[in-house]
């Protein structure tokens, strides 16, 4: 018996020693499991939200729209069927977790986090904004360029069951169709310390998806297919501007040399920037959504980081998908799932 217990008093100082070694992640995980099950715990059931008088029938079919795009995704795209998006969180109008990016000031590389066990990341979620505040200080403190973003949704990878939330309600069709598609993507095959690749991958699916959806739902020449079709051309302008940019701000930092002093890098930096901002004005968009997009900001290295991570990869996807596999996305998509890891 007294052996026993000193096994237990061992285990217990090893476990205490092991929290307060790890004590700054031990509390950030605590935190987010706290943010994700309070989401978790709040969310009602799609049926019963249908059942809801009070809940308005225009935002209803947006519900069961969500229903059809989650179906679709799993029967004519074979992703994963899973619970997700079975159930609706209402927002009240507030965001619910925002995500901290960071950079070294004269170099495109994000800052990673590591995290025992999971790997790392290059980026670190918060559903506290000024806990973000307070890192994002800390990083600025360095030297860092940082970003602080609302996060519009999120996967869980299958861990638990992704709720609706409210804000997805405010898309229209073939954003909706993106949205769910790419999280759902997320949650079928997601490769361990390649952000990169499955943000790229996702993106991919989630407008190759969509498509198929929209034609699938609504038909070849229907308005919600040119709608889509008009956002997604400007959304590829945008996309390839802003890597183009990101190339030739690559470049730059590229050909500092060791005797530039700070105050020159920085100048130099900051007057290519404004050179990528006047560009900008060259480019002719459709939509007014990016028409005036630099107007109230001025981009730093996260900005054009952050691009690289979800769409630097997207020719490589669209090549591969169109030549190799004659646009057929199932035999692709089993391609994918037989030659990438997943968690």
């Amino acid at each position: 018996m007294k052996k026993l217990a000193n096994v237990f008093l061992s285990l217990a100082i090893l476990l205490t020693i092991g929290i307060l070694w790890q004590w700054e992640w031990v509390s950030y995980a605590f935190m987010q499991a706290k943010g994700q099950l309070t989401i978790l715990w709040r969310s009602r059931r799609v049926e019963e939200i249908l059942q809801d008088a009070h809940f308005p029938d225009s935002l209803k079919r947006k519900l069961l729209l969500i229903d059809q795009i989650r179906r679709f995704a799993e029967d004519s795209l074979a992703l994963k069927q899973t619970k997700n998006y079975t159930t609706f969180y209402h927002q009240q109008g507030k965001p619910l977790l925002w995500v901290l990016t960071a950079c070294p000031p004269y170099e495109l590389k994000a800052y990673q986090w590591h995290f025992p066990f999971l790997g790392s990341f290059p980026y670190k979620g918060f559903f506290d904004l000024e806990k973000a505040r307070q890192e994002e200080k800390r990083l600025q403190q360095q030297g860092y360029d940082t970003n602080i973003d609302e996060v519009l949704g999120w996967s869980t990878l299958g861990w638990f069951r992704d709720p609706i939330l409210s804000n997805f309600l405010e898309r229209d069709v073939g954003q909706l169709a993106e949205l769910i598609i790419h999280e759902l993507t997320h949650s079928t095959l997601f490769v361990p310390n390649q952000v990169e690749y499955n943000e790229n991958l996702a993106s991919f699916v989630g407008q190759q998806g969509a498509i198929m959806f929209l034609r699938h739902r609504y038909g070849e020449n229907s308005p919600e297919m040119k709608r889509y079709l008009t956002d997604l051309a400007d959304k590829k302008r945008f996309i390839n501007f802003v890597l183009k940019a990101s190339q030739s701000l690559d470049s730059l930092y590229g050909s500092f040399t060791a005797q530039m002093t700070e105050s020159e890098k920085l100048t130099a930096k900051q007057q290519h920037i404004q050179r990528i901002i006047r560009a900008f004005d060259t480019v002719s968009f459709t939509s007014k959504q990016y028409q005036r997009y630099f107007a109230n900001f001025v981009p730093n290295n996260t900005f054009f980081m952050e691009f690289i991570r979800y769409t630097g990869q997207q020719n490589y996807f669209e090549e591969e998908f169109h030549q190799k596999f004659g646009s057929n996305f199932r035999r692709y998509w089993a391609y994918l799932r037989k030659n990438y890891p997943t968690l």
